[in-house]
This record gives structure tokens, C-alpha cells and sequence, in this order.
């Protein structure tokens, strides 16, 4: 029989793995850690520096580079090996999770336990996650140069394809646990649809937020500070305008702020349209889920920024970005199939 409980348990296994890589690439980024380790070697790069003169020696690198010149110009060994681990270990994970995704998916291919469809969709997870290690050694390359940051558009684009790359995973494990299709209705599939896809502009956005460190400003709310709604930079940071809201600060995080009620709108909406057409308990047990969490991740958002991104808690605010997600994957999948 093709398509077991193996393939199904192989899939979320390689969900887990991109849920702990997002968590550990989030810590990365919140310690500064990302521009620790400037050159890639695949296999060799495996493990970290064992002895003391192999440390000696990735310091030595790390001085050659901006960060060190421009920033931590007064960073010893000790400190170094504290954000060099950060950033080996999220190296290592996606190393891991190539093997993860690679190897069984040969097993399963010889044995032939999957069908012509799942193939076709391991294939794309395939694709994803090749192109997902290219866009890291991509953003990476960006903060080696003149500029010790890496830039906010690459960091965007590496972190949203790390959550489609997650989701499809996600969707392709569904299809397997849900073979049965039932009558369905198109517009209210629609909505969830239009949820997912604004969701997904909210971390897009909330990358750019991260990369600018545009969290540390406007630590205020419901006003962007005292006496206002839209703080006067929002506007002037940038020229022209538009550039505001993909390259200012202020006008970065005012997107990301204002979406975040439109995402809480969306959800109140399809939990409220769902009541007419959910028939399964699954179904109402991942609306409730996703309203649940939707409110959570708000508050979150909220206190991220009222206490000025303490690590903990904008590694927090990621996650639960990602439980989100993934709630709304399964809500979308439950009311599409």
C-alpha cells in the first residue's frame, strides 16, 4: 500500500525540524549572531572549532569582516564562541534537515511507498529546501560587505520561504492523513484563502521589521507614541514615500503594526462564517484553535514591543507566528478537501 503512516510520520518529522530551525534562526538574529561564521563549507563546516587554535582561527575571519571592524571591534574569544554557536547550530539543522527530507524520500522511492502525486510533492519539498540554503548563504553574503547587516529584503525572503516550506510540508502530510473528499463551499474556502494569503504579508513584513531592528522604536501602543496613531516618520524617512514601508523603520513597523488587526478582522470573520459551514469537529476544533491563537500571538505582539524585543519573547512572538500557520494550513485544508 502506498502512502503509510511512515510517509505521513516522515513529513512532520521534517515539520518539526523547520519549526526548530525558524525558532533557532530567530535567536540567531536577536543575538546578532548571523555574520558570526562567513564562509560555508558543507561538509568540513559540520562541526564547530575543537580546539583552541581553531577557534583562534575562526576569530581571526570573523576580524577580517564589517561587523567586527565596525561593531564588535571590542569582542574577545569567549564572546565570539557565544554567537559563533547560534549561528553553527542553525547550520546545522538545515544540514540536518536536508538528510531528513533527502534520504528517506530515496527509501520511499525505491520501495515504492509513495504514490505519482506524492512524488510530485516531494519533489517541490525538495526544491524548496535547496533553494531555502541558498537564500541563506545569500543573506549572509549581504552583511559581508560595507554594511555589517544583513539585508532586511533577503532576510524576508529566507525566513517566508522557511514558513511556505513548512506549510506545504504541512498541506502534502494532510493530503495523506485525509485522502477522503467531501462537497465543499468555494467562497467560504475563498476567505481562508484571502487569510492565509494576508497572513503570510504579515510575516513577510514582520521580517522586515526584524531586519531593520525596527522593533526598538514606537515602544508604544495603542499609539505609535504618545498623543499618536501614526508617528510623523512614516512618512519622511524614505524618498519617495512609497519607500517607507519597505525600507523606514517607522514606516516598516507601522505596516506590520496595522496588519495585525486586519489578520485579527480576518479570523473573527471566518470563525464567524464558519458556524454555517463547519460539519466535522475537526473543523470547529481548528477554528477555535485559530482564534485562540490568533488572539495570543496579538497580545504577544503587543508586549514584543512594549518591552523592546527581549529576546525571549520575540523568539516567542516567531513561534507562535508559526503556529498560526500552520493552524490556518489545517483550517484551509479541512474546509478545501
Amino acid at each position: 500500500m502506498k502512502d503509510r503512516k511512515k510517509v505521513i510520520y516522515w513529513l512532520l518529522t521534517g515539520c518539526l525540524l523547520i519549526f526548530v530551525m525558524v525558532v533557532v534562526g530567530g535567536i540567531t538574529r536577536l543575538t546578532h549572531s548571523g555574520l558570526s561564521i562567513s564562509n560555508y563549507r558543507l561538509i568540513t563546516g559540520v562541526l564547530p572549532p575543537m580546539d583552541e587554535t581553531s577557534w583562534q582561527e575562526a576569530f581571526e575571519l570573523y576580524q577580517q569582516f564589517p561587523e567586527y571592524q565596525k561593531i564588535n571591534y571590542q569582542m574577545n574569544l569567549e564572546e565570539f564562541k557565544d554567537i559563533y554557536f547560534w549561528e553553527w547550530l542553525h547550520r546545522l539543522i538545515g544540514r540536518l534537515i536536508g538528510v531528513v527530507f533527502l534520504l528517506p524520500f530515496l527509501y520511499f522511492l525505491i520501495k515504492k511507498q509513495l504514490s505519482r502525486p506524492t512524488i510530485k510533492k516531494s519533489l517541490v519539498l525538495l526544491s524548496l529546501g535547496a533553494f531555502q540554503g541558498f537564500l541563506g548563504w545569500y543573506m549572509v553574503k549581504s552583511g559581508l560587505v560595507n554594511h555589517p547587516d544583513v539585508s532586511h529584503y533577503r532576510l524576508a525572503m529566507h525566513l517566508t520561504t522557511a514558513f511556505i516550506t513548512f506549510a506545504y510540508t504541512f498541506w502534502v502530510a494532510l493530503d495523506l492523513s485525509f485522502p477522503e473528499r467531501k462537497p465543499i463551499n468555494k467562497a467560504f474556502r475563498n476567505l481562508i484563502r484571502w487569510g492565509l494569503g494576508v497572513l503570510l504579508v504579515q510575516i513577510v513584513w514582520g521580517a522586515f521589521v526584524a531586519g531593520l531592528d525596527a522593533g526598538w522604536i514606537h515602544n508604544h501602543w495603542p499609539m505609535m507614541s504618545e498623543g499618536k496613531l501614526i508617528h510623523e516618520t512614516v512618512w519622511i524617512e524614505q524618498n519617495p514615500v512609497w519607500k517607507n514601508f519597505v525600507e523606514g523603520k517607522s514606516g516598516v513597523q507601522f505596516v506590520h503594526r496595522y496588519m495585525a488587526y486586519l489578520v485579527v478582522l480576518l479570523v473573527g470573520i471566518i470563525a464567524y462564517k464558519s458556524q454555517k459551514y463547519s460539519s466535522t469537529s475537526l473543523q470547529r476544533k481548528g477554528i477555535r484553535v485559530l482564534v485562540g491563537l490568533v488572539v495570543l500571538q496579538f497580545v504577544l505582539g503587543v508586549f514584543t514591543l512594549l518591552l523592546q524585543v527581549p529576546v525571549w519573547l520575540g523568539v516567542l512572538h516567531q513561534m507562535m507566528a508559526f503556529f498560526l500557520l500552520a493552524c490556518m494550513t489545517f483550517v484551509l485544508h479541512r474546509f478545501s478537501k
